[in-house]
């Protein structure tokens, strides 16, 4: 069993059933019945809340389990998703497929992250929105949640230099912000945290 499928073994959420605060902030700027897809997305609660706001979504993740999860929530809240088991060093998200592609608290070791990030960009239709919340460095040793390697951890600039492939005309940076916020998503996120918070748009 894998580390994840471990994580997401049992009945209880280990992020709880809820969404993430920040998406729910940002969702008002997809379209109705938006194409959007989740990479990292667990057992699926943001995935069966946008579900519920009548998006047409795709969860990926790496652990089945998790996966089930989702399922199994979603039919209990009477909606659909659809679920991709996937590691993210060999899926592709296509190119100018989504409406919108939502990471949330999704780590990875700097070289792959850098290219998923351009390759989930790439995957956006015109006019289509990147959002993500991750931990930054400042968030190491803190108890709230997270990965406790520096390099799983990564700051705005760090960001921008993974989409620095894409041209400033074609990228509009809509919010971009660390800070501390106070986290309360199930037991693996309690406490205040150490956050980066960016939204960005794909211009035609």
């Amino acid at each position: 069993m894998s580390f994840w499928d471990q994580q997401f073994a049992g009945d209880a959420f280990k992020y709880g059933e809820r969404p993430n605060e920040f998406l729910v902030s940002q969702a008002s700027r997809l379209h109705d019945h938006s194409r959007v897809l989740l990479p990292g997305d667990g057992e699926g609660r943001n995935s069966v809340w946008l579900a519920e706001q009548g998006h047409a979504v795709v969860a990926l993740d790496q652990s089945q389990v998790g996966l089930d999860k989702a399922r199994r929530l979603a039919l209990a809240r009477h909606v659909h998703i659809d679920t991709v088991q996937a590691d993210l060093s060999d899926w592709a998200p296509g190119e100018s497929n989504w409406d919108a592609v939502v990471m949330v608290y999704l780590h990875l070791p700097p070289a792959l992250r850098s290219r998923v990030h351009l390759a989930m960009w790439h995957s956006l239709r015109p006019g289509g929105w990147f959002i993500l919340e991750a931990f930054h460095p400042k968030q190491l040793g803190r108890s709230s949640g997270g990965p406790q390697q520096l390099d799983m951890l990564y700051t705005l600039q760090d960001l921008r230099l993974d989409l620095a492939g894409v041209s400033v005309n074609e990228r509009h940076e809509a919010l971009a912000w660390e800070g501390d916020v106070q986290l309360a998503e199930g037991p693996g996120h309690q406490g205040l945290g150490h956050v980066l918070r960016y939204v960005a748009q794909r211009r035609g």
